[in-house]
């Protein structure tokens, strides 16, 4: 980030941002600022009906085996595109290994699940859906499903032409409906925009603190607010994470940081849901995590007084969009 360094540095010396310098806090600001388009890749174009396709297909619990669970079993937009609970249970009745991750603002995204297995939002739609503990689906069922309803037939010829109800073409739907999951603007991106006005004083003063002398930024960057890197920060756990698809000792227990984007609709947090609330998730930041040879280096103590980690809470609060309602697509038959 431009600046990040030189308001790490004098983040400390002044209290709050406006000491800075409206050149460097804009600079700064600009860091934040909202991307002006969604990102389609050249193999997957948008199109209205792929998008609408996507949704159906989303929404619709004849992608599992049972046929009683759907995408949005795991990523409900009421919470946003996630679940409220540690862990998910699956089709059959069977807890997951992992809290479900958010599907907001994949579109610039690579490496996708906790631990970057997936490279692509086409390749990732295949790990849920074939998954034993999951939808149980294994594609070759799943289109010979989807090609006995009337009303998929033709929706999939209008969205790919000629191609019809394939493996690619069910991940390309799916993918492109979620690349515009997007959040909606924020009371923050108003104020990085220049409405001064958009954020609380005590928001103000927890960017600060974001930036500086808490050291969120250093993960958590950019206008999605995440680095989209693995790092282990010192959760007690068994889990490999990015280990488990590299091999590397050096990614033990290394996972994918979130952006932060609605982060107050997103509880609870981490990889395996196991800190309840956003003072949780700071309280284990300030003391520094499990120590271990894995550990990131910039998992460092630090202390907030209590008025500093409300900042801090207010400035995370103000990250969450107005986001229009999402509505239950009717599913073809």
């Amino acid at each position: 980030m431009r600046f990040f360094w030189i308001f790490v540095i004098f983040g400390w010396l002044f209290p709050t941002a406006t000491a800075l310098g409206n050149e460097v806090l804009n600079a700064l600001k600009e860091d934040y600022r909202r991307p002006a388009s969604i990102p389609f890749p050249k193999s997957n174009p948008y199109t209205a009906e792929r998008v609408a396709l996507g949704k159906l297909l989303f929404f619709d619990p004849r992608l599992s085996a049972s046929q009683n669970m759907s995408c949005v079993h795991c990523h409900n937009p009421s919470f946003g595109w996630e679940m409220p609970t540690a862990k998910t249970v699956g089709s059959a009745d069977m807890p997951l290994d992992r809290h479900s991750p958010t599907l907001l603002n994949l579109a610039w995204t690579e490496a996708l699940f906790w631990d970057g297995r997936a490279d692509s939002l086409e390749t990732q739609v295949a790990g849920p859906l074939e998954a034993p503990k999951e939808m149980n689906m294994l594609f070759p069922d799943l289109v010979a499903r989807l090609q006995s309803i009337k009303g998929y037939r033709s929706l999939f010829e209008k969205a790919y032409p000629g191609e019809g109800i394939t493996q690619q073409t069910i991940e390309k739907a799916i993918a492109t409906f979620e690349r515009t999951l997007v959040s909606g603007p924020a009371p923050f991106d108003l104020w990085v925009e220049g409405d001064d006005s958009a954020l609380t004083e005590e928001a103000k003063r927890g960017f600060d603190l974001f930036n500086g002398k808490a050291q969120c930024s250093n993960c958590h960057m950019g206008w999605n607010l995440t680095d989209n890197l693995f790092h282990d920060i010192g959760l007690p756990t068994n889990d490999p994470g990015r280990a488990g698809v590299t091999g590397d000792s050096d990614d033990q227990s290394a996972f994918k940081t979130p952006g932060l984007r609605n982060i107050a609709q997103r509880a609870p947090y981490m990889h395996n849901g196991s800190l309840a609330t956003l003072s949780a998730v700071i309280d284990h930041y300030e003391a520094g995590g499990v120590q271990r040879d894995s550990v990131s280096a910039m998992m460092e103590p630090f202390t907030l007084s209590a008025q500093e980690q409300a900042d801090l809470e207010a400035f995370l609060e103000s990250l969450t969009g107005d986001d229009p309602p999402v509505t239950l697509p009717v599913l073809p038959q």
